[in-house]
């Protein structure tokens, strides 16, 4: 279900012409696990901002056959919504809004033959994430309850990418580590391809493959595939 990734000559740069972001090639398999670790303001957010599309560049970004910097930005919008769910460090959940409604949000995007579709997985990935109260209001909700509907919100849609930023920065460890089992799990069931960004090294053991990203390069370590 995955879909797979190709970068050429990426280059992201800031708004003075400096280079912030440089990776010539890299090719991530369909359906891979992979975790892009590294220090504070390295440019691995950056990294993750550029393959959803979200961030101005040059060079080539490819998921299967689509070329998102070819795409015009109402474009790159389209195939995001379609393509890619996506996890924020901060969770960007409506506090008004209860569980169920927060994570079938997507569907007020779709068409309405896929609503119906959307809501039922909404609620499945949250019964399997293992909230069962999906009617409350996430402002009564936890740190590490709240980024389990964020989660349930990027999976609801059966995108076939995940992009995750920091997804167990604000929580305690307990609740850390069961929220890497079960977003491996969804993961790997799903066939999904998730591409996270994380100082968690418990997060980081569990993936397939390894990226560290310093100052805007991406070093891979001896053995993994490039």
């Amino acid at each position: 279900m995955g879909l797979d990734l190709t970068i050429r000559d990426l280059k992201v740069t800031s708004p003075r012409g400096r280079d912030i972001l440089s990776v010539p090639q890299l090719d991530i398999a369909a359906g891979s696990l992979v975790g892009i670790a590294g220090p504070s303001g390295a440019g691995k957010s950056t990294l993750l901002y550029a393959l959803a599309g979200m961030l101005e560049a040059k060079g080539c970004i490819v998921w299967n056959d689509t070329d998102l910097l070819t795409l015009r930005e109402e474009q790159r919008t389209a195939f995001r919504a379609s393509h890619i769910g996506m996890i924020f460090q901060d969770f960007l959940l409506f506090e008004e809004l209860s569980a169920a409604a927060n994570a079938s949000l997507t569907s007020l995007y779709r068409p309405r033959a896929q609503r119906a579709g959307i809501r039922q997985r909404a609620a499945e990935r949250l019964a399997a994430l293992g909230l069962k109260e999906p009617d409350r209001s996430v402002a009564s909700y936890s740190g590490g309850e709240r980024q389990r509907v964020a989660i349930a919100r990027a999976l609801s849609a059966n995108a076939p990418v995940l992009l995750a930023d920091e997804p167990t920065a604000s929580l305690d460890r307990a609740a850390a580590d069961k929220l890497i089992t079960d977003l491996v799990a969804l993961a790997r069931t799903s066939g999904t391809t998730l591409i996270a960004v994380s100082h968690d090294q418990h997060l980081i053991d569990r993936m397939d493959r390894v990226l560290t990203v310093s100052d805007g390069k991406i070093v891979e370590p001896r053995g993994q595939a490039a």
